[in-house]
């Protein structure tokens, strides 16, 4: 006992060497052989019991105090430039953690996990400093599910489709997570003792069937940030109105704005008026005048930096992820009525055929007269305008009117893509519950501001273009040969043609989707036309733009909802020396890269949410029956479109018929190997509604018709069919014999 050290010599111990805790290192240290081990072994647990220590697996360490290697989160940057960590596995209050890097450590970005050797420190406004081993990846894997309480731990059942692996939540990274409580998660350890993978609870959501969670689950789920910083908002609601200043003043110029009824945010204006010059008999003058963010947003600021982080505003049908905080894209940026607001506009020479002769631009101050829906709009032009519209119908609906009818045939002689996809209208109610799902109309005053905005995207990357200043181009490449083929292989058997052995142009799938229109085909062309296209992407190089037809084409007309058009108007400013808020020397490849990726994501949290809305719409009608047509094929089943909603069903293969369905990959077919039967794209079904499941947005179908005929019973499922021969009479022995068990368990 003499020999033995003391509790506060074991303490200081541990602090001066975290990474020689164990009983054997300690005893080693101090001499203790023998029998004395024992005593050692007791002051240990004392020291436990008084919350000095805690033991971790065979090591001690200072009670609360993170293990000497740790796995840490990069958090941020700090306003003097320092990095700075938290543990992955502390769920309350975790510590500060300063990152010291040192020479050869790679550069590590938020949400980089790492594997680092810390070291405690004391008098500095940070707990720990840490040194990295390895980085571990770009961040955790995360989850967005339902937490189930249990006995000894829960668990975590995702909402993804076709994702069932559950994980397993401890009790101490519960975060207070109810049961049945909607919550994202994320790894942290490896399979566990029973074969699920460790998490713990970063985020509680709420009930997953509450009012307006669908929207909220794609925001989480696919990592759209929808909170702005403190600093951020602050820099946007200390931003004060425009002066005149050196603008050139618009504001008797009556450029009206016209979006959709619900729009809060007005970023682009129009006016037109016939060309007064003698030279140009017929022709046009088009003003578009577009909010001027860049004035606002200045490269590098903290709104800037946010901005390019979002890339783009996110729509669903009941709220809005704006890119901008709510005082500069719903007020000082948005173009309403009647009020003084700063501008990037064009004016565009037309001739009568709708050919651009000449563009200017210029930055400026507007006053719009009013803000136009474009339903009041298109019946103003129908002859029924409302109080609103009527005053304004001889000096600006009806010029714009005839600006466009010039377009429209500069538009036809250009032959851009015309794909029939109408887009559907999700209706809810105030408690978020959707009412109803329709098609919206394509009026021709959507496509009045279409061709207008196209023109004056077009004006952008031709006026950059001649000015050789740096920009980036929206691109659409022409699809490739390997989709062509496939495309190809699809209209034959539509009975169809599409021309082989020449470079491909829209015209030429125009002139195949006149040849399918008002023909069974024809929304199975569509569709197929679609899927061959490749996906826009944003870029510094230029490739042009298949889809519109266009040698130049870049993003302008929209910069409180995209940072690509904001990066575009800086261009302009830079190239007119507008201003000193122009376009700084900038990563643009990286930029296109990111906001491309940063569109890509809002496209499918978009279409994710959409699909869980119209599964909720659907699930009081399980069990009817309704028509549609097949969108896709696949090994494990066919998808069906509805007809009315539009939604998305899955038949799954194994309820198909009493056959074998063998999948044939490069001509997207069922064949029935039995009877022959071929299911394709664009097939006509009647099925019924088996499943819907709204937390995932999943439809499970059952088919009853293909084509207007039930399929061929041909027999037993599965590959072999029924049982032949002998063994007949064995299986129905059998089921003999289980029938009875079952009447006696009754009786």
């Amino acid at each position: 006992m003499k020999n033995l050290p003391t509790k506060a010599d074991i303490l200081s111990f541990i602090e001066d060497n975290p990474t020689k805790t164990n009983k054997r290192d300690i005893a080693r240290a101090f001499g203790i052989k023998g029998a004395a081990r024992i005593d050692l072994k007791r002051m240990l647990k004392e020291l436990q019991n008084e919350g000095h220590l805690e033991k971790r697996r065979k090591t001690y360490r200072e009670d609360g105090a993170l293990p000497p290697v740790s796995v840490c989160r990069v958090t941020g940057v700090d306003g003097d430039g320092d990095l700075f960590l938290e543990p992955v596995e502390v769920d309350d209050a975790p510590p500060r953690v300063l990152f010291i890097a040192k020479d050869g450590d790679p550069a590590l970005a938020e949400g980089d996990r790492v594997l680092c050797r810390l070291t405690k420190v004391s008098g500095e406004d940070h707990a720990y400093e840490a040194r990295l081993i390895r980085r571990i990846g770009t961040g955790p894997a995360k989850i967005l599910g339902i937490y189930r309480k249990g006995a000894e731990a829960g668990r975590v059942t995702p909402i993804d489709k076709g994702d069932d692996k559950e994980w397993r939540v401890p009790p101490g990274a519960v975060s207070g997570a109810l049961d049945g409580e909607l919550v994202e998660a994320e790894q942290t350890g490896p399979k566990s003792r029973m074969g699920l993978p460790q998490a713990r609870i970063v985020a509680r959501l709420g009930d997953p069937a509450g009012p307006r969670a669908v929207s909220l689950i794609a925001i989480h789920q696919h990592g759209i940030p929808d909170e702005f910083p403190d600093d951020v908002i602050a820099e946007a609601e200390n931003a004060k109105p425009v002066k005149l200043g050196k603008r050139e003043d618009l504001r008797e110029l009556p450029l009206v704005t016209i979006d959709p009824s619900d729009a809060r945010d007005h970023d682009d204006a129009c006016y037109a008026h016939a060309d007064d010059d003698p030279k140009n008999k017929g022709g046009h003058v088009v003003w578009v005048a577009i909010a001027d963010v860049a004035y606002y947003v200045t490269p590098g600021s903290k709104l800037d930096i946010e901005a390019r982080k979002r890339g783009n505003s996110t729509y669903f049908p009941d709220r809005v992820v704006p890119m901008l905080p709510e005082a500069l894209s719903g007020d000082l940026c948005s173009l309403h009525e009647g009020v003084e607001r700063p501008c990037m506009a064009v004016r565009m020479v037309l001739d009568s055929q709708g050919n651009k002769l000449s563009h200017r631009f210029t930055r400026g101050l507007m006053r719009s007269p009013a803000s136009l829906n474009y339903e009041e709009v298109q019946a103003g032009q129908d002859g029924a305008p409302n109080d609103k519209v009527a005053p304004l119908m001889e000096s600006v609906i009806a010029p714009l009117f005839a600006a466009y009818e010039a377009l429209k045939s500069a538009r036809g002689r250009r032959q851009p893509l015309e794909l029939d996809l109408p887009e559907r209208r999700i209706a809810m109610d105030d408690d978020g519950k959707v009412i109803s799902v329709a098609f919206r109309d394509r009026l021709d005053a959507h496509k009045l501001i279409e061709e207008f905005m196209v023109l004056a995207n077009v004006c952008a990357a031709e006026e950059l273009k001649a000015r050789n200043t740096p920009l980036l181009y929206r691109v659409h490449e022409e699809p490739s040969p390997e989709k062509l083929d496939a495309l190809r292989e699809i209209v034959q058997a539509s009975g169809l043609t599409l021309a082989k052995g020449q470079v491909l142009q829209t015209r030429h799938l125009n002139q195949l989707l006149a040849q399918a229109e008002g023909t069974d085909q024809a929304e199975l062309i569509n569709i197929s036309a679609l899927r061959s296209m490749t996906q826009a992407y944003y870029g510094p190089q230029n490739f042009g733009h298949f889809g519109l037809a266009l040698k130049d084409y870049a993003h302008f007309t929209s910069p409180i909802r995209r940072y690509a058009d904001l990066i575009v108007h800086r261009a302009l400013i830079s190239a007119h020396n507008f201003g000193n808020d122009g376009l700084v020397d900038d990563d643009l490849k990286s930029t296109g890269e990111h906001i491309s990726m940063t569109e890509r994501r809002s496209m499918v949290a978009e279409r994710d949410t959409t699909d869980r809305y119209l599964a909720a719409y659907l699930a009081d009608r399980v069990g009817t029956e309704m028509e549609g047509r097949v969108s896709g094929i696949a090994k494990f089943g066919m998808f069906v479109k509805l007809d009315g909603s539009g939604a998305d069903g899955l038949i799954p293969i194994g309820t198909l018929g009493r056959e074998y369905f063998a999948y044939d990959r490069d001509a997207q077919t069922l064949r029935g190997e039995k009877s022959g039967v071929v299911i394709g794209l664009g097939a006509r079904v009647l099925v019924r509604l088996a499943e819907a499941t709204p937390i995932t947005g999943g439809l499970v179908l059952e088919l009853l018709e293909l084509d207007g005929k039930a399929l061929p019973q041909t027999g037993g499922r599965g590959r072999g069919g029924p049982p032949k021969g002998r063994k007949t009479g064995k299986y129905k022995a059998k089921g003999a014999k289980l029938k009875k068990k079952l009447s006696r368990k009754r009786g």
